[in-house]
């Protein structure tokens, strides 16, 4: 869960147990009320979960909802709870038997590709950074251009997605006091994800730069650029210059 100013989750998870796969399998499944159940897989399978939920289209499921550890299924209604039970049961024994492979950039958007974000680095706390991991500030830029992240889940506000990467090189904690307002754009690092704020907010993140994109309008459809499941990557704007 989110706070106003973006905290970060916390991102460890649960650690196997043992036993068989039918019993892991049973231990991820939570009824959340009537219609929809809470799934909790090993730490590094969230966003796979959440993505063949939706790439299955189970019957009786309204809503696949990936958060930083879990992920929600909401039901169209009560009739449906057990058949979807059972389905997600064999799901998450078969999600058991994939490898860890911590990859979390696989994920693509709806268009098949990564979006792409034009990043102006001049964020005011890019030189912290820097010095913070111990890079230069080109490292840093390289290192945030380099990989492809994927949005694991969205909250804080409309349109504000966290996004992750296999690339463990730029996880820096938040800030100490958090900013009264940060503009929209503002592109940001906290706890191993990495952010577009997409409206001025306040906020407590480590800013790296901007883009001029804009993140949530309520005019497109969807209303926001990056969803749970897209696959982003961030380019330099200085590049196409």
């Amino acid at each position: 869960m989110t706070t106003s100013t973006g905290s970060v989750p916390h991102r460890s998870g649960p650690s196997r147990t043992a036993g068989s796969r039918t019993d892991t399998a049973a231990q991820a499944i939570r009824a959340a009320g009537d219609r929809a159940f809470l799934l909790t897989p090993r730490p590094d399978a969230v966003a796979d979960l959440a993505a063949d939920l939706r790439d299955r289209r189970l019957d009786g499921v309204q809503d696949v909802l990936p958060a930083a550890e879990t992920v929600l299924v909401t039901l169209r209604s009560t009739a449906d709870a057990e058949p979807v039970r059972r389905a997600l049961h064999t799901l998450l024994e078969e999600l058991a038997e994939r490898p860890d492979s911590g990859d979390v950039s696989r994920g693509t958007s709806s268009a098949g590709e990564p979006v792409l974000i034009p990043v102006h680095y001049d964020g005011a706390d890019l030189d912290e950074v820097a010095r913070t991991l111990g890079l230069s500030v080109a490292d840093v830029i390289a290192a945030h251009t380099g990989t492809v992240w994927r949005c694991a889940f969205v909250g804080f506000a409309p349109g504000f997605g966290y996004l992750r990467s296999p690339d463990d090189r730029l996880d820096v904690p938040r800030r100490a006091e958090s900013r009264t307002a940060i503009p929209a754009g503002s592109v940001a690092l906290a706890g191993g994800y990495s952010a577009v704020y997409p409206r001025k907010s306040p906020g407590g993140w480590q800013l790296i730069g901007r883009t001029e994109l804009t993140m949530w309008d309520v005019d497109r459809d969807p209303p926001a650029l990056i969803r749970a499941g897209t696959a982003v990557r961030f380019v330099d704007a200085r590049a196409g210059r």
